[in-house]
């Protein structure tokens, strides 16, 4: 199935994904000539649903998602993934800001760079485990106050500086993997480095592995080569406070 979303709003267009969903239980739907469309696969649920998107996905792609998958042919602007509880995003492209905001669940993996804040105050939740996987690097405040889930930094055109600064800032749960080493200055307060240790290798792999899969490049990423960021505790924050 097929809709060329030119000429349409946002508004025309999700109204018009959402007829469609809702009338079939499996369904494959191509949307032609995106052009920065917001709220895409917002609270979608039906887990038998792949949309493929051609063109640039507007803010909030997948917001508040709980099943199917979404596809996009080139980039996606900000907030994608916000508040995401399950499903999958593959993005050919590069994403904005704020990328898996309070995410509890599901994947997003970004074939190019991700900007500031991505993954901040992602989290877990039971049996939900989150996961944002960067194929290039990703700006400052990277997994602020992140709380749970997993994020990696695959640094595909090595970069020496494959993350910018502040990152972890506040991080209390979760783990952050970057491929490559880490200048202690560009941590922010509550985080620590350290190496991966064998569980977390072979979880890597199995990302790395994953991530070929969609974009199909060339490439031997050895999780060893990974820098792992993590929490040095889980109230990184308190002595600003003063009990009494």
């Amino acid at each position: 199935m097929q809709i060329d979303a030119k000429g349409l709003s946002y508004t025309e267009l999700n109204r018009k994904l959402k007829e469609l969903v809702s009338k079939k239980d499996a369904l494959e739907i191509d949307v032609l000539n995106v052009n920065g469309h917001r709220y895409i696969g917002t609270g979608l649920e039906n887990c038998k649903v792949i949309l493929r998107l051609y063109g640039v996905a507007g803010n909030d792609l997948a917001a508040f998602m709980n099943g199917g998958s979404i596809f996009v042919y080139g980039n996606a602007e900000d907030g994608v993934g916000n508040t995401m509880n399950a499903g999958l995003v593959v993005i050919h492209g590069d994403a904005r800001d704020v990328v898996g905001y309070s995410m509890r669940g599901g994947k997003i993996f970004i074939k190019g760079n991700v900007g500031y804040r991505a993954g901040i105050h992602m989290k877990a939740y039971k049996n939900h485990f989150a996961s944002i996987i960067v194929g290039g690097k990703a700006e400052d405040f990277l997994g602020e106050y992140m709380a749970g889930g997993i994020i990696v930094v695959l640094n595909s055109n090595n970069e020496k500086h494959p993350v910018g600064k502040f990152t972890a800032t506040g991080i209390h749960g979760g783990t952050i993997f970057v491929r490559g080493k880490i200048s202690e200055e560009n941590l922010g307060i509550g985080a620590e480095i350290g190496a991966p240790n064998e569980e977390e290798l072979s979880l890597l792999n199995d990302l790395i592995s994953e991530y070929f899969s969609y974009f199909q490049v060339d490439g031997n990423l050895d999780g060893s080569e990974f820098t792992k960021i993590y929490s040095k505790s889980h109230r990184p924050f308190a002595k600003l406070y003063v009990l009494e």
